[in-house]
């Protein structure tokens, strides 16, 4: 996945950034902890429109996650899963596929994460954030993506 650095380019990925973050800090109290429903995670769905939207939502993901209560370990292995997850979003074929890659990703490490820095039982924890993921990537973002690449402007703007 290469991307140009254009002014264009540049000036997308820290929108993207910065909607991403601001989203999650805003809306703090569904977006960390065991039960969570990241609002900001349908961003992902833009690297499957464009990849260039890619390094916004990890960069996003990274800002956000520095306000996380499980500190320095979600900065890495939160922005760890997102990463995964972006990349198999640009390799996917199909929109509702591409949900799924943070459902899993973000399931299995953060609830590893969970674990680790609260005692959250593995599965449990996996399960919570995996269904929380799918609630908001795949059957809200899917959707809502689905009849955003129907408009001509908005395809237009991300494809180009």
């Amino acid at each position: 996945m290469k991307i140009e650095l254009s002014t264009k380019n540049i000036v997308t990925i820290g929108l993207v950034a910065a909607i991403y973050a601001v989203l999650t800090v805003f809306l703090a109290p569904l977006s960390y902890g065991p039960i969570q429903f990241r609002l900001s995670e349908v961003l992902n769905l833009l690297a499957f429109v464009n990849p260039v939207f890619a390094p916004g939502i990890v960069l996003g993901c990274f800002i956000a996650n520095l306000f996380s209560p499980m500190g320095i370990i979600d900065v890495i292995f939160g922005t760890t899963a997102t990463l995964i997850s972006v990349i198999m979003i640009v390799r996917s074929k199909k929109l509702w596929v591409a949900s799924l890659w943070p459902v899993i990703f973000n399931g299995l490490i953060i609830g590893a994460e969970l674990q680790y820095a609260f005692q959250v039982p593995f599965l449990i924890g996996a399960f919570q954030v995996a269904l929380g993921e799918f609630v908001v990537v795949t059957i809200l973002g899917v959707p809502l993506f689905a009849a955003l690449l129907k408009n001509t402007a908005f395809a237009k703007y991300a494809q180009e």
